[in-house]
């Protein structure tokens, strides 16, 4: 009897196993059709989902848009398909279902039945993106948000000095990294934008030349302007290497050859030639100092010796061929090839017989400056042949010229201007050194329309004092020059003699 009940128990047991295992291998087999449940891919549980389920949850992380901060405030939402985004969802399931049957049917039968948890199945993510649309999707975002700093401003329409202002910008490379992280994340889709400070501006002679750039950018013609700050040596430059017109400014290099070549202190005669060519602009009296530079009545050699004489200073691009209101002779050059006029990127129709540049004159003027001083090139190039008095002597003397009020009138009254003025039909300038609280400056002005037979003075003056004025307010920005009004200026204008 105990033998039958065993028989029967052990039947009942393996009919209750079978029944169970072929229960488990229904839904094992059921089973296949989802992935096992330790399966993650691209870093998107998808363990237990069917292929369908699973291929709407890698997308749904994937392809919902990346919400773009800045700061507390939301600014877009960047869609993965503007930046080029595509997920190869397809080929990361095949992948993690090949690992899957790779495995031993019997093995992973078993694990199932005994509520084992198969080995994990990780699939990285397959995805491409495009760096340039995601650039470009970026600085979109960027350019709205961007506030940068900002520098001083001259010649502003309230004739007041604008200070620099600080800017906050975006950080486009490390943003651009936030944002492709964001693209290969499945749950950190927020980019909240990594920000630069930047500082104002420092106050530079760059501020300067923009600001001219932009006064000349409105003139109907050419301008060349050379502005040297004597405490530091920085520059503007604006066409200051194109050769032009000498005009009238050429006399200060008349000055200075003529006290080289002078052995003792000048004659009260000598001082009056001085004097009527610096403030009354007189081509005869400077003709007549020609005579002191050649030791001769003989005004085509000084213009000769005048010429070298600029040439060992370096003033390459500068002679002068023919005297004031002189004519061609035979035996005599009628004009010199230099580098500026034979390499004219900018024609400005100069004068064949007497030319030079903004730098050779702003040059001259530094050397006259330091030289007063005891210093600089001048006194090394002609040892015992000029002196410190006389270099100031020649700074002292181009101060009392009152006329040609073209630096003067962009400065306050009592500023000292050291200065030559020079214009033709349709050519108008000045060149000189100015002595201010903020510091000292070498500048020269020039504008010209060569096209033209005729430019008038109130159409190019007021360019001129503005330019003054911008680089004196450069040096000055404490303490800046708001211009002369319309009535003083009008007045003065009135008061000046022609000259030459």
């Amino acid at each position: 009897m105990l033998k039958v009940l065993r028989r029967i128990l052990l039947i009942a047991l393996l009919v209750v196993g079978s029944a169970f295992l072929l229960y488990q291998g229904f839904l094992f087999w059921r089973a296949m059709d989802k992935l096992p449940p330790t399966t993650v891919i691209a870093g998107v549980p998808v363990g237990g989902m069917t292929l369908d389920a699973a291929r709407d949850a890698i997308n749904e992380h994937y392809l919902s848009p990346i919400t773009v901060y800045n700061g507390e405030s939301r600014v877009a939402e960047l869609m993965p398909k503007d930046a080029g985004f595509s997920i190869d969802t397809e080929e990361m399931i095949a992948d993690a279902r090949a690992e899957w049957q790779a495995q031993e049917l019997w093995w992973r039968y078993a694990e199932f039945v005994i509520g084992r948890s198969p080995q994990p199945i990780v699939v990285a993510i397959q995805a491409t993106y495009d760096d340039n649309a995601l650039t470009d999707q970026l600085n979109l975002v960027a350019d709205f948000i961007d506030k940068p700093a900002r520098g001083p401003q001259l010649l502003v329409d309230n004739d007041t000095i604008q200070p620099g202002q600080p800017g906050l910008i975006v950080d486009r490379a490390a943003s651009l990294d936030q944002l492709r992280s964001a693209l290969y994340s499945p749950d950190d889709r927020v980019v909240d934008l990594t920000l630069i400070n930047e500082p104002a501006p420092e106050w530079d002679i760059k501020i300067l030349q923009e600001a001219i750039e932009k006064k000349v950018a409105s003139f109907d013609g050419f301008a060349s302007v050379f502005i040297l700050d004597l405490q530091t040596g920085e520059e503007v430059r604006i066409n200051s290497d194109v050769a032009v017109s000498a005009l009238s400014i050429m006399k200060i290099a008349i000055f200075t050859e003529a006290y080289r070549a002078l052995d003792n202190p000048p004659t009260d005669f000598e001082k009056e030639l001085f004097l009527s060519t610096a403030t009354a602009s007189s081509n005869h009296s400077a003709n007549l100092l020609l005579h002191v530079i050649a030791g001769q009545d003989n005004t085509y050699e000084g213009a000769a010796l005048l010429t070298q004489g600029m040439h060992e200073m370096g003033m390459s691009n500068s002679f002068m061929a023919i005297p004031y209101d002189a004519v061609v002779v035979p035996n005599r050059p009628a004009t010199y090839a230099t580098p500026a006029n034979t390499n004219p990127t900018i024609d400005t129709h100069p004068d064949p017989t007497m030319q030079t540049t903004a730098e050779d004159i702003g040059g001259l003027l530094a050397m006259l400056y330091y030289c007063a001083k005891g210093e600089g090139g001048l006194l090394a190039i002609y040892p015992g042949e000029i002196t410190q008095d006389e270099c100031q002597a020649i700074v002292d003397l181009m101060v009392l010229n009152v006329e040609g009020n073209l630096i003067r009138f962009g400065v306050p009254d009592g500023t000292r201007v050291s200065h030559k003025h020079g214009w033709s039909f349709n050519e108008h300038g000045d060149a000189g050194i100015v002595f201010t609280p903020g510091g000292d400056y070498v500048i020269y002005e020039f504008l010209a329309q060569p096209d033209s037979d005729w430019l008038s003075s109130e159409y190019s003056f007021p360019f001129l004092w503005e330019i003054s004025r911008a680089a004196y307010n450069y040096f000055n920005p404490e303490t800046p020059f708001e211009g002369h009004s319309v009535e003083v200026l009008e007045q003065r204008e009135a008061l000046r003699t022609n000259g030459n």
